[in-house]
């Protein structure tokens, strides 16, 4: 076997080892973000996963077909099962006015859980179990659930599903908090103003 032939192997089984199993998974420190319409189109793309379960992606959807959690799983959207669709496969969603947020449903078919982006308190061990990653690529986000109760894996979790979004962002800051920074910076301001006038 000639060296040209032995590295072009060598090249082949290096790719065929690295990039197989590599998926996008959003950032630490963005566990449990609101997912929120920029407004116009939401288009979502599978990214892929290495889980060992199989998992179902749904909209929570009301009985009219709009976004909102109903309780009713038959109203829901099916978007994506991480075994059986294709990487790069997308669904549309919709068409949505900006500031809406959109919840996601994570049905782990092996265990029977469900796990919901957003709110900690909305999922049956009070964890978050979506990353929401606002600019993963320019106008998208990048989300990744994980499918363990009581365990998200750390740092190597949130790898069960992946998908991307146009038209959508994350709030930054989870649970109300950003109103919280905001009337906090707005009070600070309102007090050095009043300092500056009285002296």
């Amino acid at each position: 076997m000639n060296k040209y032939y032995r590295s072009c192997l060598l090249v082949v089984a290096a790719l065929s080892t690295v990039g197989v199993s590599a998926i996008p998974i959003a950032n630490p420190g963005t566990e449990g973000f609101p997912i929120v319409t920029a407004g116009g189109t939401v288009t979502a793309v599978y990214e892929g996963n290495t889980a060992s379960y199989s998992n179902d992606l749904y909209l929570e959807r009301n009985a009219d077909g709009t976004p909102g959690m109903d309780g009713i799983q038959s109203n829901d959207l099916f978007i994506f099962n991480n075994h059986t669709s294709l990487v790069g496969s997308s669904v549309v969603l919709g068409d949505f006015a900006a500031g809406l947020e959109l919840v996601f449903r994570l049905h782990v078919n092996n265990t029977a859980e469900d796990f919901y982006s957003g709110l900690a308190t909305r999922n049956p061990d009070g964890l978050a179990h979506a990353r929401v990653q606002n600019e993963y690529l320019p106008g998208t986000t990048l989300v990744s659930f994980e499918d363990l109760l009581n365990t998200p894996e750390a740092p190597g979790g949130y790898n069960d599903l992946s998908f991307t979004f146009t038209n959508t962002r994350n709030t930054a800051v989870p649970d109300g908090g950003a109103t919280a920074l905001l009337l906090g910076a707005g009070l600070a301001g309102v007090t050095l103003l009043r300092r500056r006038i009285h002296s």
